[in-house]
């Protein structure tokens, strides 16, 4: 369908101008002479857009404005202003004008504003598409869940998308951080762009600066010719740096005049080439404390840490994992298999009851061997032989005497037993300690604490 625009004007040779240069664009024009007149128009169509005079004879184009985002909130308003009212274009965009732009102007700085203004309205409409779509079918650009942390992260998606802002997503290993990443990038003006991953803990320090920033022929040896680096790739689009807290030391300053100046060069060359990069980072580690001990730059986490997207663990929304099980089901299911995997009851809740440790990563491992093993029935004999030693303690019977039991020291007592044992265990190592109880270091040391167990030695 073509793009319907309403231009509303009070100079006749102003209507007529944009309807010839909007025609000719491809979009679909009517025209009309004052606000009065606009909105007799709009109670029996819908437009994508409006541009609208600020001053004119009668009601003005503010009221206009004021008019149309309380009926029509989807189409985009663009003003049209002399310089002399400039105040009355920065009113309009506080109202919720798109943009104004001041007359006498170039056909195609106009032609531009409109394209800019249709395309954040058309994804809008496409992530409320999208939104509702999540809430139907339990998942949002290929991220499985319907937990309320997971509508949380759903919305927050949505937001930061449409920003051009630097992007920071902690979480644990298998939390799915690359897919959240993914997933901004689809939501965002920059998704017909390449989107354009890299681990910074993946590649050898010596050519972590080419890698980035690509370079000239005979800069070095094994440089047989010019190469672009991830920037220049990315060009347009976005840069997920993954694991962002691996990056040197010496890479972290260049990455951040980068970031500052956006601006490059190749290694061994002498050209300052421009780039136009989203940045979205991701750590499962805890770059303040890496801040704190001087191994990350305080400067460049401020500058990633714009916005910031916190995964949650699998074990924080067990209310997905069956949702997960069934994608992953459908995902390994053997090929021309046409009958749903059956997964027996006792290893639905041996999947439940698991802390895991690895996440995702690890639950679809876990279908991945029961799926090899059996591929019609996931059950406890195929599930690995560890998962079920994990949750052996959780199934035991338990008896309750007839005079009672304080169930809450109860817990507080075995808790500290596994707390004590995991750190005998590990020799006293903390973060192994915790890997063991299936939970981070961080939580570890808060459990340690609220038994005042914690020595606050590493």
């Amino acid at each position: 369908m073509k793009i319907q625009i309403l231009v509303v004007d009070d100079e006749l040779s102003m209507r007529e101008f944009l309807s010839i240069l909007l025609e000719r664009e491809g979009y679909y024009v009517t025209v009309a002479g004052s606000a009065q007149e606009a909105m007799r128009i709009m109670e029996s169509a819908l437009f994508d857009l409006v541009l609208s005079d600020v001053n004119m004879p009668g009601l003005s184009g503010i009221k206009l404005l004021a008019s149309i985002k309380e009926k029509s909130p989807e189409t985009a308003v663009l003003m049209l202003t002399a310089f002399s009212a400039a105040d009355q274009a920065v009113e309009a965009m506080k109202l919720g004008a798109y943009d104004y732009i001041c007359k006498p102007f170039k056909n195609e700085e106009i032609k531009q504003l409109i394209r800019n203004a249709l395309e954040k309205q058309g994804l809008k409409r496409e992530n409320i598409l999208l939104k509702k779509d999540a809430s139907e079918r339990d998942s949002f650009c290929g991220i499985i869940g319907k937990s309320s942390k997971m509508r949380e992260l759903f919305d927050m998606i949505q937001k930061v998308a449409a920003s051009q802002s630097s992007v920071l997503i902690l979480g644990e290993s298998g939390t799915g951080k690359e897919l959240a990443a993914r997933s901004i990038h689809t939501c965002s003006p920059r998704k017909s762009k390449p989107f354009v991953a890299v681990n910074c803990g993946a590649i050898p320090e010596n050519l972590i600066e080419s890698e980035l920033f690509g370079h000239k022929k005979g800069s070095f040896t094994g440089a047989v010719g010019d190469r672009p680096g991830l920037f220049e790739q990315a060009e347009g689009g976005t840069l997920f740096l993954d694991e962002i807290g691996e990056l040197p030391l010496l890479m972290q300053t260049k990455l951040l005049r980068v970031l500052q100046e956006r601006e490059f060069k190749r290694v061994g060359d002498a050209l300052t080439r421009k780039t136009d990069v989203r940045i979205i980072c991701a750590s499962n580690r805890d770059l303040e404390a890496l801040v704190t001990v001087g191994s990350f730059r305080e400067d460049l986490f401020y500058r990633i840490n714009v916005v910031q997207l916190v995964l949650p663990p699998l074990r924080d929304r067990i209310e997905d994992i069956p949702l997960l099980i069934e994608y992953f089901c459908r995902k390994y299911q053997a090929a021309g298999q046409s009958s749903p995997v059956i997964i027996t009851p006792g290893a639905l809740k041996a999947l439940m009851n698991n802390p895991f440790p690895g996440n995702i990563r690890e639950l679809e491992n876990c279908i991945e061997r029961s799926l090899i093993i059996d591929p019609a029935v996931i059950s406890e004999s195929t599930l690995p032989q560890q998962l079920a030693g994990k949750i052996a303690c959780l199934t035991a019977d338990c008896d309750i005497p007839e005079s009672g039991i304080m169930l809450e020291l109860l817990l507080e007592e075995l808790e500290k037993k596994y707390l004590l044992k995991a750190l005998e265990m590990t020799g006293g190592a903390k973060k192994k300690a915790g890997e063991l109880l299936g939970m981070s270091f961080r939580s570890f040391r808060y459990r340690l604490a609220k038994f005042g167990l914690d020595s606050g030695e590493e």
